[in-house]
Formats: C-alpha cells, structure tokens, sequence
C-alpha cells in the first residue's frame, strides 16, 4: 500500500537516534535536489502515490498544476512541497473536507493564519488521542503474547510473575483461575 511505503520511507529518513523535531520535518520537505520541473510520473514515483491520487487532488482543489505546451501537468517546486503536506496530512488521518477547509485557508491568503493554526491545533489534538489509542491497543496486544509465553518488545516493561494458571500476572494483580484462551 502506497501510504504505508511513503511512512515507511519517512521514518527511515529520519532514522532512529533520537526524539522527532520540527528539524527533522524540514529535513524531509527539503527539496533542493529536485528538478525545477517535474512530470506527474515523476511526483508519483518521488510521493509513492499514484498518478490517479495526484489527479484526484488536482479535481478535489488542494492542488493547482501548470500545463506545457501540449497540456501535460507540469509540478514545479511549490506544488510539490504542498503534495509532500497533503500526504502527511492524510497519513496522519486528516479527513478530506479538513484538508480542503485547511488549503482554502492557505490559499486565502496570510491573514487566514489563525484559523489555519486553529485547524492544526485541532488536528494534533486527535494525533495525540490516536496515538494514545494505538499505545493501548499495543499494550493488550503484548499482554497477550506474554500471556501466551511468547516476548514482548524491547519497550515493555516486564509483567509480573507467571501465575499457577499459566497466565502472566500484572504487578500487583491476584492470581485468577484459568479461563479458556481467547
């Protein structure tokens, strides 16, 4: 899947020494080794998205792409680095219409810049409750595996002892009678 290659690709970028920064983020948009122009192939290839998305941005307004002489999309530099932010932002779960409401706001002009803030601050707010759910989720799932005796991550703190019942007890936790493996 396409979105999952362009996260993938990001993070490598990005590496594992350390904390993510708004550095780190300007080092990815960084696209001074790119032609002046690009064919939509190219941006496709580059974005790991398909010509149809870049299309269907285009349609959808978030995107204004120029034309050469026998009407082929021609993607300079600003519209690559809005791509790059489009697709981020729909990694990141962004709805549509947000993404819509957001470029209107942009294109608007700078004295849009608050609602915009607001629009991100929103945003971020549902990353962090996402990632919160995620972190969850993760946790039941490595409870389980230790449950079934198998190792967890390197980043899950030990459970406990190994109960009579062949189940991991949390900290501090009575032991329970066994029930069937779910």
């Amino acid at each position: 899947m396409a979105t999952d290659d362009l996260m993938t690709r990001a993070l490598e970028a990005l590496g594992d020494d350390g904390p993510l920064s708004v550095e780190a983020i300007r080092r990815l948009a960084d696209l001074a080794d790119l032609p002046e122009t690009m064919t939509i192939a190219e941006v496709a290839d580059l974005l790991d998205i398909s010509p149809h998305t870049l299309r269907y941005y285009e349609r959808a307004g978030l995107i204004e792409v120029a034309r050469d002489g026998i009407g082929h999309r021609v993607y300079d530099a600003g519209a690559v680095r809005r791509l790059v932010f489009l697709t981020r932002m729909r990694l990141s779960g962004m709805p549509m219409r947000d993404l819509r409401h957001y470029i209107s706001l942009v294109d608007a002009g700078g004295h849009t810049v608050p609602e915009r803030l607001d629009v991100l601050v929103e945003h971020r707010d549902t990353i962090r409750r996402r990632i919160r759910e995620l972190t969850l989720s993760l946790t039941a799932v490595e409870y389980k595996i230790a449950t079934y005796g198998g190792a967890t991550g390197p980043d899950v703190q030990a459970l406990g002892t190994t109960t009579g019942t062949g189940h991991t007890a949390l900290p501090d936790e009575p032991p329970r009678r066994a029930l069937p493996a779910e």
